[in-house]
């Protein structure tokens, strides 16, 4: 597939950066990027489902052999994983709620592990999967807007439903036209209440698109790094691939926190009053 024989190198990077896509209509498989609503990435959904099933699977099995004694490795790296995502949420989330902690930890070692993916070799997969015939199919799934968009649109929700809950839909709508503009003076406060609400629209829709953004940009990044690095003479590919994927490690694990410190103060923000 990466034979210069075969593909040029702008076709090399464009066959790298197409998913295999469901089209829902008449569930047929196209063998280029497609759009639409009702269309799906299959690859996508099957690594980030494949992931996630590892990720359970691996802290199923660390919770049902946990013991008094001497820990194993796993269950040592579990329980340091943990706390330290606990210490986080107690640091920033001054709520009460059980869903906090386990949904940070969720967050971060999901997007950590679909991070991961972009430091598997780029035609390792690809390859696998041209066996059965499949020509297209990518493996970073945070490298799919798709992927990000979802994990910041149910935030978004969580913040939506966590406000609602703690302040009540009154309270709730009350801090949309009061804030961050306050007066007593009535007259003034009806004028001000467009801008406030205008004001607190625009925070609260940007608050998912920049979480999506920031993940989906520095993980398509990375990915095209990586292929671009590919398609140099393999001498040259294992220096600069080496050194990419060590500097590389830091981003995704970067991210990985950054997604979930940031989900965690804007679930604290919603509760808190203003």
């Amino acid at each position: 597939m990466s034979d210069a024989a075969k593909l040029t190198s702008t076709q090399y990077i464009e066959h790298h950066l197409q998913h295999l896509t469901l089209n829902l209509h008449n569930f047929a498989f196209a063998t280029k990027n497609a759009t639409g609503f009702w269309v799906l990435n299959v690859d996508t959904l099957v690594v980030s489902s494949l992931i996630g099933i590892i990720f359970i699977a691996g802290f199923y099995v660390a919770a049902r052999k946990a013991t008094a004694s001497v820990p194993g490795p796993w269950q040592n790296f579990v329980e340091m994983l943990v706390e330290f995502i606990d210490n986080q949420v107690k640091d920033t989330f001054h709520g009460r709620s059980q869903l906090i902690g386990p949904l940070a930890l969720t967050i971060f070692v999901w997007v950590f592990l679909m991070n991961f993916m972009d430091l598997v070799p780029v035609d390792l997969f690809p390859r696998l999967v041209e066996l059965s015939g499949i020509p297209y199919a990518r493996f970073v799934p945070t490298a799919d807007p798709n992927v990000t968009f979802a994990l910041s649109l149910s935030v978004f929700i969580l913040v939506m439903f966590f406000s609602i809950k703690v302040k009540g839909l009154g309270g709730f709508g009350k801090e949309l036209l009061t804030t961050p503009f306050r007066t007593k003076n009535i007259l003034v406060k009806l004028i001000l209440m467009p801008f406030n609400f205008l004001f607190n629209l625009v925070e609260h829709l940007a608050r998912p698109i920049s979480l999506s953004l920031r993940l989906f940009g520095n993980l398509f990044a990375g990915e095209l790094i990586f292929i671009l690095i590919a398609i140099l003479p393999w001498m040259v590919q294992w220096i600069c691939g080496g050194a990419w994927a060590l500097f590389h490690i830091l981003i995704i694990t970067l991210q990985a926190f950054i997604f979930m410190m940031l989900t965690i103060v804007y679930l604290a923000l919603a509760v808190e009053e203003h």
